[in-house]
């Protein structure tokens, strides 16, 4: 049975089709798998309104019967994209095994954006996969990708979760669920792997031209477009996990088809906040070996812009040795721009306008002084943040020592040294410094809750991180850390 297609166009579907307009190698045509009850477990009404839609008309059984699969949106031509990636650094042709691309929702201003069902059933890339997603992993990606985006970081974002009725079988069996994700696109490092791994120069060409006037249309009359296009992931990229870095965020599985080349965070997994400040944190149950942990990011994200640059070597000049070198030279500017971005971060947490060269040093003795007392990275900024209103050193001692007290002198030297205002430090720290995050035991908390049907939690999580910047009584529960002593946090991908 195929899934029946929406006629009423009242809620204001605008699909276009232009990913599939690419060569057939890149996408097979396929259709969701309909599901047995399909019901609405949240709604994201003020994403809704922002893409166009009539959240009144979603919002019912009509938004569940779309967002489960059993009903097409007026103009859907689903396809599953094929891509392939370095999964801990073993090369795999992969493809969308549990998603399918509905079309490109255009919004009201022009902009173009993905409508993707994830959990939708089997697709030609299933391998021996089922097709379907757990409830559980699909509202942590509902979750964690709204609080992302609250706190200005690029990402992918979820539109709605419908559970299915139906269970899947994973370590146990769980109840079913579809995650509607909406993206800038769903290219992929992985997508430029699998199109260089064909051998079709032709094939490479179309889709970056594609990615180019979709993403980068200022390098559209570069003169080399695959070397601007390289150039433009990097920058993205940099920026994006320098932006990670500064509210601990820790993505867990950073292989190479989960980097967007639209510079969006994209695929959550076992994905998690840090509590204590260690770059070693790794979350991830299937990270063994600490490949993807916190500290590893930059240094993972040019290792994957890395074989970005290898796959377009054949477009980036006709002299392999010299496309090569064009790589090459492009690639070592990243620790530079990483660094460039991240100095910007931590100089914005401390309230710092200008630079000055010991800013990073200064910065750096701060988590060194919390990495060895394991002061929680989220509260320690915000309380130096709350210090600067009151005037007050910077209590650590209920946090496992006091070593951050003699490094604040020296802050607030250099504080002193700053032009600005003591309220313009104030609003550029309480910028970069959220109060909120999405508390792994909070989030758990809320997954167990909706588990058994009660999602008073979780709406009550999601309204608290859609403001983490604004502290209030509203929301001091959710800024408490973890009980000390207790077992260490494990994520887990939900596949």
């Amino acid at each position: 049975m195929k899934p029946q297609s929406d006629r009423k166009s009242a809620a204001g579907w605008q699909l276009e089709h232009s990913y599939a307009g690419l060569p057939e190698a890149l996408h097979t045509r396929a259709v969701p798998v309909p599901v047995a009850r399909p019901g609405l477990a949240v709604f994201n009404e003020q994403l809704a309104l922002e893409l166009g839609l009539d959240p009144v008309a979603l919002a019912g059984e009509s938004g569940a019967e779309i967002f489960a699969g059993n009903r097409l949106p007026e103009g859907a031509e689903p396809i599953a994209q094929a891509y392939a990636g370095h999964q801990f650094g073993h090369f795999t042709n992969l493809g969308d095994g549990r998603a399918l691309l509905l079309g490109e929702q255009v919004a009201p201003d022009g902009s173009r954006f993905d409508l993707q069902l994830k959990g939708a059933g089997r697709t030609p890339y299933s391998r021996r996969g089922d097709g379907r997603a757990a409830l559980g992993p699909m509202l942590r990606e509902y979750v964690l990708s709204e609080a992302l985006h609250a706190l200005g970081i690029p990402t992918t974002r979820s539109l709605a979760v419908a559970t299915t009725g139906e269970e899947v079988a994973r370590e146990e069996l769980l109840p079913g669920a579809v995650l509607t994700r909406i993206a800038s696109s769903h290219i992929r490092v992985g997508t430029f792997e699998y199109a260089a791994a064909l051998g079709d120069r032709a094939l490479l060409g179309s889709l970056v031209d594609y990615t180019l006037g979709r993403h980068y249309a200022d390098s559209l009359d570069a003169e080399n477009r695959a070397l601007a296009l390289l150039e433009g992931v990097l920058e993205r990229q940099a920026k994006l996990v320098a932006q990670w870095a500064g509210v601990g965020f820790v993505h867990g599985v950073m292989n190479t088809d989960n980097m967007a080349v639209s510079g969006e965070t994209i695929d959550y997994g076992p994905c998690a906040f840090l509590d204590a400040y260690d770059p070693a944190t790794v979350f991830s149950s299937i990270d063994r070996g600490g490949r993807y942990a916190f500290g590893n990011q930059p240094a993972i994200a040019h290792w994957n812009l890395t074989r970005l640059a290898e796959a377009l070597v054949p477009l980036l000049h006709t002299d392999q040795a010299k496309a090569v070198e064009m790589a090459e030279r492009a690639l070592a500017r990243f620790p530079e721009r990483y660094e460039f971005f991240y100095a910007g971060r931590l100089r914005s947490k401390l309230g710092l306008r200008r630079a000055e060269e010991g800013d990073v040093a200064l910065a750096q003795e701060l988590l060194g002084s919390m990495h060895s007392s394991g002061a929680d990275f989220t509260n320690t900024f915000a309380d130096l943040t709350r210090s600067v209103e009151s005037g007050e050193l910077l209590d650590l001692s209920v946090q496992g020592g006091s070593a951050v007290q003699p490094w604040q002198a020296k802050w607030r030297v250099r504080l002193g040294r700053e032009p600005a205002e003591k309220a313009e430090v104030m609003a550029l720290m309480r910028s970069a410094n959220p109060v909120v995050i999405p508390r792994n035991h909070r989030v758990e908390e809320a997954l167990a809750a909706a588990g058994e049907g009660d999602f008073t939690a979780m709406h009550r999580l999601l309204a608290v991180l859609a403001r983490p910047f604004e502290a209030g009584p509203e929301n001091e529960a959710y800024r408490v850390g973890p009980m000390a002593g207790g077992e260490p946090y494990r994520t887990f991908c939900g596949t």
